[in-house]
């Protein structure tokens, strides 16, 4: 960093180099999203002044009247973007300027794929502000000043993407007389069609009718068979809030670009639900469902939440306690009639308005998925692929909307065997044959543990369906939900075999002869085992595989356990249940062993571990006791 007595040349951060080099080559084709990205961050430091001069109207300076201006001036080849916002003192200018400072930068990063087409899509879901203005520009001057700091510290920030310079930006004080920022674009060789009032006009018309500000440039004139600009403004955009207009007077296409505004998302949004709720509370919700989640979906610090306003004042950015935690990925705005202006995250806390607006927006947003899932299959098959592992979340976080948040859940099956999640409990319930009473599941780490589980032998053989459970987070939702329109959801990893009427005479009295006759072996092998499992026990559940582990009813099951385990948490300690297949060859050979017992009974508990997806926690005394058993059958 080099210093004079008035300016100073910094370096940009690593992340903000590789992020102007990513949006300078991928998004280059879609360059029109930088006067969107300018206009939208001139409207967001309005919406900031209007909200700070709520507690002191000083710094308005005697002017409310927010407004973004949009010029250009051929000759010196310049598109300005300035408001009277909140403005920026010198090191906000260094910090939001030079730095990406926000949560999944890493994450974001290391997504990238080298492909500019999918590259541009997840630079969009990461925002690119006002680093998109290097999409048409190679030089662009930031003149700013903060909203009641005196006109003396204004500040200049500058940077060049060419020559020796590029990678570096300078800081200076100015004097500026008005508060609020004034961006700068010296155009690339190349974009000489932006030098346009109709042009501009048009972009703005597209991308940002629906800024609450109203966004001005000089009128234009012919005269004398050319074309002048006047000294008069006009308003180009609607300059109204979009989501107080009637749903009629507003099109899809306004729709869809309010969300990219309002999420800094490139792509259309899935779905999105508008209404104005009337009556004790009164508030207008526009929620909007994504079409792909975002990188940060998963990381612990990222910012979620739906815009709030109140009587459509900007209030905050991320108003998470406006809907639970399992809908983070939701999109919107709200704007309260009730709620006071000077309304802080602890009063959102502690609020009987905002647990109000809160019910609302979760069974409006319920509603809006139950509507994608009955009548637009396709989209609510984007929404699951996206979002259904967050969104399984709310059968343990939302007491009161679980049963529809339940009938929106899908999982894979063995009905379709494959590991798309399609199937929904209404679906697996009308599929159910006479005389079942239970809907069954199987948890896995994998979809692949899952379908080739040994628990599910029985079934296959009897035609029953079994849900395939391989998300992590679908031990939380088996854990809280027990069952569904009256039919318990039962593990056919966990307790004794109950088919009930599935289960004939003949098999039950066949169990029975078995469990007499093979009594000495079941004997014998719990006392080997005797340190790694709870019981032994015959079972018909198995029709291939000699043995398996089960969990007892209330005790943890393996792959829970295993789950706590990765997340560095302890889990209960509890021994499974050794469950044999009488009809094996293997468990029937071992009636007759007495030399090798405790090896075969080692290794068959050891492969039942392992096909249920276990771990062993002493893998060289498996390796020795094959050895040994495999000497013993060479007769050497």
């Amino acid at each position: 960093m080099s210093e004079t007595a008035t300016a100073q040349t910094m370096n940009f951060q690593a992340e903000v180099k590789q992020l102007l080099h990513l949006m300078i080559h991928s998004l280059y084709s879609n360059r029109d999203i930088f006067l969107r990205e300018l206009v939208s961050n001139a409207s967001d430091a309005c919406d900031k002044l209007r909200f700070e001069a709520i507690a002191d109207p000083a710094l308005f300076e005697s002017d409310s009247e927010l407004k973004i201006r949009v010029s250009y001036d051929k000759t010196a080849r310049t598109i300005t973007i300035a408001d009277n916002g909140i403005g920026m003192s010198r090191d906000e200018a260094i910090s939001h300027l030079g730095t990406i400072a926000r949560s999944g930068t890493k994450e974001f990063f290391s997504s990238l794929t080298g492909d500019q087409k999918k590259d541009a899509n997840l630079i969009g879901q990461f925002g690119v502000g006002f680093y998109s203005a290097f999409i048409v520009a190679d030089t662009v001057t930031v003149n700013t000043r903060r909203a009641g700091l005196p006109a003396d510290q204004g500040v200049r920030w500058s940077c060049s993407m060419s020559g020796d310079t590029a990678g570096e930006y300078s800081v200076e004080p100015i004097t500026k007389a008005d508060r609020g920022t004034e961006i700068v674009l010296h155009l690339r060789e190349d974009q000489d069609e932006l030098l346009s009032g109709f042009k501009l006009r048009s972009i703005i018309r597209e991308y940002s009718d629906h800024i609450l500000q109203p966004v001005v440039m000089k009128k234009e004139e012919w005269k004398d068979g050319g074309q002048v600009v006047t000294d008069e403004d006009e308003t180009v955009n609607q300059a109204s809030a979009l989501w107080t207009r009637s749903k009629s007077d507003i099109s899809d296409e306004q729709y869809a670009e309010f969300y990219k505004h309002v999420a800094h998302d490139f792509q259309d949004p899935l779905a999105w639900s508008h209404a104005r709720v009337e009556g004790r509370h009164e508030y207008t919700q526009l929620l909007y469902v994504p079409s792909r989640a975002p990188f940060d979906m998963w990381e612990r610090n990222a910012r979620h939440g739906l815009k709030l306003y109140v009587r459509r004042v900007f209030i905050m950015d991320d108003a998470e306690k406006l809907l639970p935690a399992y809908l983070r990925f939701v999109r919107g705005v709200v704007d309260s009639a009730d709620l006071p202006l000077n309304v802080s995250r602890e009063i959102l806390q502690e609020s009987r308005d905002v647990d109000t607006i809160r019910s609302g927006c979760t069974k409006k947003v319920l509603s809006l998925l139950e509507d994608l899932a009955e009548n637009q299959k396709d989209k609510f098959t984007t929404f699951w692929k996206e979002f259904g592992r967050v969104f399984k979340e709310g059968v343990g976080e939302d007491q009161a909307n679980r049963d529809k948040v339940a009938g929106l859940l899908r999982f894979a099956s063995t009905h379709l065997d494959t590991e798309e999640q399609s199937v929904s409990l209404a679906d697996y319930i009308g599929r159910m044959k006479e005389g079942q009473d239970k809907i069954y599941y199987v948890t896995a780490e994998t979809f692949k543990a899952a379908k080739n589980s040994p628990h599910l032998e029985v079934f296959r053989k009897k035609g029953i369906e079994v849900l395939l459970l391989s998300d992590r987070v679908d031990e939380w939702v088996v854990g809280n939900l027990t069952e569904f329109e009256g039919k318990p959801l039962v593990s056919v990893a966990k307790g004794g075999l109950d088919l009930g009427a599935l289960e004939d005479e003949e098999e039950k009295k066949a169990l029975e002869r078995d469990e007499g006759e093979f009594k000495p072996l079941v004997d014998k092998l719990k006392a080997s085992l005797l340190d790694r499992v709870k019981e032994v026990r015959i079972t018909h559940r198995l029709t291939e595989s000699p043995a398996c582990l089960v969990s007892d009813e209330f005790d943890i099951g393996g792959n829970l356990a295993r789950i706590l385990k990765s997340a560095g948490q302890e889990a209960p300690l509890a021994k499974p249940i050794l469950e044999i297949n009488p009809q094996h060859p293997v468990v029937q050979r071992l009636r007759g062993e007495e030399a090798h017992f405790d090896d075969w009974a080692g290794v068959l508990f050891d492969q039942a571990l392992l096909a249920e997806g276990g771990a062993l926690e002493d893998p060289a005394s498996f390796v020795r006791r094959m050895n040994q058993l495999m000497l013993a059958m060479s007769g050497n």
